[in-house]
């Protein structure tokens, strides 16, 4: 009879002791290869932002200075857009980043009343290496630019209503923004008196606001000039909804960007004459989007803010019905008093 050596118990569970370290080492191994590559790769994403970022920052200010030399040779908000756009998306170009296959390039021009913006936003896809064996072979850097031109110190061709200063958050952002519009109605009260509601203004808080008188500044046979700053009161005398005037507002307004007096409550700063007006008082302004007004039971202007708040005096009335059709007040730019003009990086 042959004798076999039989493994002991305590051998065996030796050995399935290290089958297992085995197991939970190449997994830990993984684990930890994963996640060097996601630092490595995190890295090299960082340096690529930055990369990026510096490009759109050329780039916006490339179209911002185009805008402004465009501007001043023909006067026209419309060619100036075209040539900053151009302009941004040639430097874009040049610093790498062009708009094709998996790197985006937009490029968008907002007019101010004294100048424009320009918004280069730039999208590229980053090539990973370690972190592919998690199965991310890719992933977008996103990073935007926004570079300013103009005299942007005043607003001009203002819309006769005034709004709250409760439609915007507390760093100026907007609460009603192209993604969200809302319809703004009238409590039929002398002043805004919720972020949701309008009150008819002649920028003149010294007498009553007549509708005729409105609907004129509208369609422009009543040019009002004037210049007002922080604490001046700008509601109405006489309430009133003023029924006549929201058809004014589509048929002359729709479409279009306008800056509107933004509004609030009167202390500290501002001395309504009435001590019975506890708001309505000049704030700043912003620029709104008039998509559609409605009168009737509806009597709502629906549109949204396209830009922020904007703590500064205010000129109106230095626009005729002719120079905004061509394009020559929204987006104009006035002779600066120091004779300089603004180029500059705002975000």
């Amino acid at each position: 009879m042959i004798l076999r050596p039989r493994l002991s118990k305590a051998r065996g569970n030796h050995e399935q002791q290290r089958g297992q370290i085995l197991v939970l080492f190449a997994l830990g191994a993984v684990a930890a290869i994963a996640m060097v590559g996601l630092v490595l790769d995190g890295g090299d994403t960082f340096s690529q932002r930055r990369a990026e970022q510096n490009g759109a920052d050329l780039a916006a200010l490339a179209g911002a200075n185009a805008y402004l030399n465009t501007y001043m040779a023909t006067s026209n908000a419309a060619a100036a857009t075209t040539a900053a756009i151009a302009a941004a998306q040639t430097s874009a170009t040049v610093n790498g980043y062009t708009n094709l296959g998996s790197t985006s390039v937009d490029v968008t021009v907002s007019l101010l009343p004294h100048g424009a913006t320009v918004q280069v936003d730039v999208t590229a896809a980053h090539q990973n290496s370690f972190a592919s064996v998690m199965g991310m072979n890719t992933w977008n850097v996103s990073v935007t630019a926004t570079a300013i031109t103009g005299s942007i110190d005043t607003a001009v061709g203002a819309a006769p209503w005034i709004m709250d200063v409760g439609a915007f958050n507390p760093d100026g952002s907007p609460k009603y923004t192209a993604s969200n519009p809302q319809a703004f109605g009238t409590s039929n009260s002398d002043y805004p008196v919720s972020p949701t509601d309008i009150a008819w203004t002649d920028f003149n808080g010294d007498n009553n606001v007549n509708s005729s008188e409105v609907v004129d500044i509208i369609n422009g046979t009543n040019v009002v000039t004037a210049t007002f700053g922080m604490g001046q009161y700008l509601g109405q005398h006489n309430n009133g909804f003023h029924n006549d005037v929201w058809g004014a507002v589509n048929t002359y307004d729709a479409g279009k960007d306008l800056p509107v007096p933004i509004t609030g409550p009167g202390k500290p700063n501002c001395a309504p004459p009435s001590t019975s007006y506890q708001d309505g008082c000049f704030y700043g302004w912003a620029m709104f989007h008039i998509i559609g007004a409605s009168g009737g039971s509806d009597k709502t202007i629906t549109g949204y803010f396209s830009s922020d708040f904007r703590r500064q005096p205010m000129t109106v009335g230095e626009c005729t019905p002719a120079e905004q059709a061509a394009g020559q007040c929204i987006g104009a730019i006035q002779s600066s008093p120091f004779g300089a003009y603004v180029v500059r990086l705002s975000n």
